[in-house]
């Protein structure tokens, strides 16, 4: 019979609920953004599909909204109960952040009700696009305050500790620590480039199934285009993130890298098996590549695993994490280039199966990146829960019946998977967009219907 370990059962509990809620929290941040978008589209061109898309895509945001609050409530829950050593220690030191992010939540949620209600409620449509500004602006916010927490967890600073004790607090300090400017970067644009492959797969998913209405044709090009212009800023700050591993985290570089020696150009490591005797084995190596990344040139000299403390060493499995991220992060930039460049160059037919059936996986694998991204952000700072100060193990409880919780939020969030998908299917399927189009009086080429 396996042992009860009370950190173990807490580390698996806080992995399901934070992969569980980052799904949500990934659209809730993504999804204002590209229904702004939609809405400026519809203004600009006098256009109602792209106006249709902002109204469609917007109730099915409420929707993931409110799950999301439910798995937020969660995490904060289960920040008390399952790691008190931790908070008691961090606290007061990033409590700013928290308490802001739930200010930025309110703000968010007031607006998107006043948007979702004041429809065809303002002579000047302007005057209700502006309403949508403050949503993208509390959800980028929320992600901007939550998202500094976990850099101040890899980067912990804004205090001292006198005999076991936390003095000289600076909560702005712990905020804008160094790893805060590029975790937050890469969080923002990967939600955003996120959003915009799961919209673009619904619409080349009905595409596919034969539904070729110009108002999918229309939806499958905006986020497409979204997708590469998100793509190129997520590669180009993937590469300043590179560079603060280098600096702040060699460790999890090395480990991301399974780099072992310490050398000026060192190459990158991509896919590979690793042996007993830490030998790689099977991988594509790049050459120099690694050290161009850690500091924009093949002398920057890399700091191997050989050269840490073997305690403090993150798994060595991160690497596949870091790796599936890559990847996936290279195939939707390769997708969303080709859509744009067969569509603008018009030689080709950019709506053809293969294509469509590309963005349709694009959506889903987006998603697998984002997970792969925060368990390689996690795993890779183990054995640290706050880096250099306090390991997971000092600030997990020790509580006899963490099982017991671990089970009830598996069925919850089965609960509340299950009905997501079940209410956004009938919401969209019992009001397809051609319905919906001949309420309004809009034709097939989106111009209106005489009476």
């Amino acid at each position: 019979m396996i042992e009860y370990d009370p950190v173990i059962y807490s580390r698996i509990l806080t992995a399901l609920t934070l992969g569980f809620h980052v799904i949500f929290a990934t659209i809730g941040v993504g999804i204002p953004l590209m229904i702004a978008i939609a809405e400026w589209m519809g203004i600009r061109r006098n256009d109602p599909h792209y106006t249709l898309m902002a109204r469609r895509w917007a109730r099915g945001f409420v929707i993931t909204v409110a799950i999301g609050v439910v798995t937020g409530t969660a995490i904060g829950l289960q920040l008390t109960l399952l790691w008190p050593s931790f908070m008691q220690a961090a606290g007061h030191t990033i409590g700013l952040p928290m308490f802001m992010e739930t200010f930025a939540f309110f703000f968010e949620a007031i607006f998107l009700g006043i948007y979702l209600y004041t429809w065809d409620r303002f002579k000047s449509k302007w005057k209700h696009f502006l309403l949508v500004i403050p949503i993208v602006i509390g959800a980028t916010a929320s992600a901007f305050f939550i998202t500094s927490v976990n850099s101040f967890m890899n980067v912990p600073q804004g205090f001292n500790i006198v005999d076991g004790v936390l003095t000289d607090v600076s909560p702005l300090a712990a905020m804008f620590n160094p790893a805060t400017p590029t975790k937050i970067a890469h969080v923002i644009i990967t939600c955003y480039l996120t959003s915009a492959f799961i919209l673009g797969a619904i619409a080349a998913y009905h595409i596919i199934k034969g539904n070729a209405h110009v108002y999918h044709k229309k939806a499958l090009h905006l986020t497409m285009v979204s997708a590469f212009v998100f793509a190129i800023g997520t590669a180009l700050i993937g590469d300043l993130s590179g560079k603060y591993l280098h600096e702040y985290q060699p460790e999890k570089l090395a480990a991301a890298e399974w780099h072992f020696e310490t050398e000026a150009e060192a190459p990158l490591i991509l896919g590979g098996i690793l042996t007993e005797d830490n030998e790689v084995k099977y991988a594509l190596e790049i050459p120099y590549a690694l050290s161009i990344l850690a500091g924009g040139s093949p002398d920057t000299v890399v700091v191997g695993l050989n050269d840490f403390d073997e305690e403090y060493l993150p798994p060595l499995w991160v690497h596949y994490a870091f790796d599936l991220m890559v990847f996936i992060g290279i195939y939707l930039a390769a997708v969303s280039a080709i859509f744009v460049f067969i569509n603008w160059t018009k030689k080709w037919n950019a709506f053809t199966k293969p294509l469509l059936w590309a963005v349709v996986a694009g959506g889903p694998l987006s998603m697998i990146a984002i997970e792969a991204g925060w368990f390689f952000t996690e795993v890779g700072r183990q054995p640290w829960i706050l880096n250099g100060v306090m390991t997971v193990s000092e600030g997990a409880t020790t509580s006899q019946h963490v099982d017991i919780l671990l089970y009830v939020f598996v069925v919850l969030y089965a609960i509340l998977g299950v009905t997501c998908v079940v209410v956004l299917r009938r919401m969209f399927k019992t009001n397809p967009v051609e319905r919906e189009l001949e309420k309004r009086g809009i034709s097939h080429t989106g111009s209106r219907i005489a009476k």
